[in-house]
């Protein structure tokens, strides 16, 4: 059992372990589905108070083209406001001027309008580099009779929507966000709410477009009541995953938005009041001393957090995460469960079953620092022995030879580490022990009486160096096939040492000698159908070992500091190859890899840019492929070095996106032209709707920020086919193409791939 001396700083060690899971983003999908429990708990209906007017497929169709008309507009809104529509707010982009006598329609049903009209505004990047924002609101002749409020929608990065804002910044105006002007609610531009999923969006109120504009609709359903109009038909888009209802059209996420406001201004409480109370129950779990209790503990620990969360939203209007709380109790019970089953299977774990005394594993944890040796004793003919004394006896017979050990000079504990063996540690230095092994081998020449017979008992020792327990058994049969009555056993170096060190050196001979190969792989564009782009892979043919692995020699390289040789050798020969296609006519770009001890390496730095400086290639046909932690470990160095090569023309491409911390806010400041979405995202995206939307949103921010985009991990048509759908840029993978030598790759890159097409 958990000594009660170290049950706080385990606590505090599996408070901190849930914490950082929580942090890390891990828990994130738990987490929506507790909040849905959570939501699904306290689901109501909305309040009736807003109502939606949508741009339905009915209405698509009715009207037949696209973009509508704006005296459409005008005509709902005199409609709405002869009804006596409270608000009329719009979830529609006017930000472009159409025909002269529509937009004069439109301004003139605004300025008549009795009830408060809102109309849409919002702010995107000018591009990937820089903080400039191009800000999008209605045109001028629009703008003087309404409110103007922000119609911005951001997902988490899962890409699934769960907060919105109280208000933007637009034209250096800050503006509230639709639903806080439709709910009557102010707050500060930098403040999101949680949006409460427990309103069922399908008892909200709705009204088709054309009907309202038609005046097929009851006005009294309308008056006093605030009305939003926006899109649902599909083929419109504005389309967002929710954690609760999937994807829901933006005006109807924006109206569970304004249904959230109506009952007040919720917070966001974070993880920590859960974590407290979970640390609370996590310490009394930790003093239970009973399965059943620890499972009880373990689900009311659970049910208090879920009421937590549920009372919290429900009194307070304070929205908090528990999965980290959770996961504490999860922690601190199965720790305790764990700790009491060791406790149980202890004894068995280290006591052999059949003589009673300490085994192979007590021998383990047992080591002394002020042992010198372990002698290992192997008894000779011990399978007749145990056939004539009958298995019932053998524990009896062992502990009789320990008894004759301890009685001539053996005074350690001993251990039975096989059937045969018994062994000690002795502080006894190596002439000493000789002696003593010597009687110790006389001593048992004395027959041991067991059931009647008298068992003759012969032992071979072996001795090897403290702590080495299997190199002593080992010496002792070798003591045993060589007639020795001791054998000491000679530590040798790890074979799997050696191999390392000569790896390594032969990898320096190989490079020294050019006898490594790079390879390229391709990246198809998928607008052009043709591979524009290859990746250089190096590849190691060893005259013995054979084809080796590059996770075989690229680790080891990292760790001997030859990574920036190897790396040195790859560029060198990229740019070769680059020369010969551009001499040839051809048009492509390469990428090679630059691992995170590279990237803030000045030696590195200075002998690429030499090579590259003294090479006749353009610039832009070289691509430094980097990863996620490159740029992390070290970011004002990494920064600092991809902007030297980034003026030097080459091209940088961020490796495995996805896989670490870094976001495309972060990536902004690199000086970036390509994104690689990791192939663990890609491979199954067109079977895994998560994966998908993953990909998808990626695709779209990244093309937001003016990065093209490459897929890694492609080996299915139907995957391919899905990254054609969503607009990606290039794919790699296996259906595309494995790697192959530069010669090779001339007459693959420019024929039109028909199995990818």
């Amino acid at each position: 059992m958990l000594k009660s001396y170290l049950r706080l700083p385990l606590l505090l060690l599996l408070s901190l372990a849930a914490l950082a899971t929580g942090l890390s983003g891990a828990l994130r999908g738990i987490e929506n589905g507790v909040q849905n429990l959570s939501f699904a708990a306290r689901q109501h209906d909305a309040s009736g108070q807003l109502h939606i007017v949508e741009m339905d497929a009915a209405s698509v169709a009715e009207i037949a083209r696209w973009p509508w008309a704006r005296s459409h507009y005008a005509r709902l809104i005199e409609r709405l406001d002869a009804a006596g529509a409270r608000s009329i707010t719009f979830d529609v982009d006017f930000s472009s001027a159409s025909d002269p006598t529509e937009d004069a329609a439109l301004a003139r049903a605004l300025i008549r309008s009795k009830a408060i009209v809102t109309l849409p505004t919002f702010g995107q990047h000018a591009g990937a580099s820089g903080d400039r924002q191009l800000d999008s609101l209605p045109i001028p002749a629009l703008r003087e009779h309404v409110i103007l409020g922000s119609v911005s929608v951001l997902p988490d990065r899962d890409g699934f929507v769960t907060a919105m804002p109280l208000g933007t910044i637009t034209d250096g105006v800050p503006r509230p966000s639709l639903s806080a002007q439709i709910a009557k609610r102010s707050g500060s531009t930098d403040a999101f709410f949680p949006i409460d999923y427990s309103v069922d969006p399908s008892t909200i109120p709705r009204h088709s477009f054309r009907a309202v504009e038609s005046g097929r609709f009851d006005p009294n359903a309308i008056r006093g009541r605030d009305v939003l109009i926006g899109a649902t038909a599909i083929e419109m888009g504005d389309r967002y995953a929710t954690p609760r209802y999937g994807v829901l059209p933006g005006v109807v996420v924006q109206a569970l938005a304004g249904e959230t406001l109506y009952g007040g201004v919720p917070k966001f409480g974070g993880w920590m009041p859960a974590l407290l109370l979970a640390a609370f129950l996590g310490y009394v779990v930790l003093r239970l001393e009973n399965n059943g209790a620890v499972l009880f503990a373990l689900a009311l620990g659970w049910l208090l957090l879920f009421v937590l969360q549920y009372y919290a939203f429900d009194v307070w209007m304070v929205s908090l995460e528990i999965v980290p709380g959770m996961m504490l109790v999860l922690l601190a019970a199965s720790a305790q469960i764990a700790l009491m089953l060791r406790a149980v299977s202890r004894a068995k774990m280290l006591v052999d079953s059949e003589s009673g005394m300490p085994n192979l594993r007590a021998m383990e944890l047992q080591v002394a620092p002020s042992n010198r040796f372990v002698v290992a004793g192997m008894i000779e003919e011990f399978d007749t022995i145990r056939s004539v004394i009958e298995a019932t006896n053998v524990g009896t017979f062992m502990n009789r030879v320990v008894e004759r050990l301890h009685s001539h000079g053996q005074d350690a504990t001993v251990f039975r580490i096989d059937d045969r063996v018994l062994a000690w540690e002795t502080e006894t230095d190596h002439q000493a022990l000789q002696e003593q092994l010597a009687s110790l081998r006389k001593a048992l020449r004395k027959p041991i009486e067991i059931s009647g017979h008298r068992i003759d008992v012969a032992m071979r020792f072996g001795i090897a160096e403290a702590g080495g327990i299997a190199d002593a058994g080992h010496a002792a049969s070798i003591a045993l096939r060589e007639d020795l009555p001791w054998h000491l056993h000679k530590s040798a170096e790890r074979e799997a040492m050696e191999q390392q060190i000569s790896l390594m050196g032969e990898l320096d001979e190989a490079i020294s000698k050019r006898e490594l190969e790079v390879l390229y792989q391709p990246k198809l564009d998928l607008r052009s159908n043709l591979v524009t782009s290859v990746e250089a892979l190096i590849r190691w043919h060893h005259p013995i070992r054979g084809y080796l692995r590059p996770d075989s020699f690229i680790p080891l390289a990292e760790q001997t500091d030859r990574i920036a040789d190897l790396t040195l050798f790859v560029l060198e020969q990229t740019v070769a190859d680059l020369a010969r296609w551009c001499a040839n006519g051809t048009v492509l770009k390469a990428a090679v890899n630059i691992s995170a001890r590279l990237i803030v390496s000045p030696e590195f730095i200075a002998s690429a840019e030499h090579l590259i400086e003294q090479s006749r290639i353009p610039r832009d046909r070289l691509i430094f492929e980097v990863t996620e932690s490159a740029t992390l470990t070290d970011p004002e160095a990494a920064v600092a070095a991809l902007h030297k090569f980034s003026q030097l023309g080459i091209e940088i491409s961020m490796d495995d996106y996805g896989t670490g911390q870094a976001s495309l806010t972060y990536l902004r400041n690199l000086p970036l032209t390509e994104l690689k979405i990791d192939r663990s995202f890609v491979q199954y995206a067109h079977i895994d709707k998560n994966d998908a939307l993953l990909v998808r949103s990626t695709v779209e921010l990244a093309h937001s920020f003016g990065l093209r985009v490459v897929a890694e991990g492609v080996e299915e048509a139907e995957c391919l086919a899905f990254l054609r759908s969503i607009d990606c840029d290039l794919a790699q993978g296996y259906f595309i193409g494995k790697p192959m030598p530069a010669d090779q790759l001339n007459s693959f890159s420019f024929d039109q791939l028909s199995r990818a097409a």
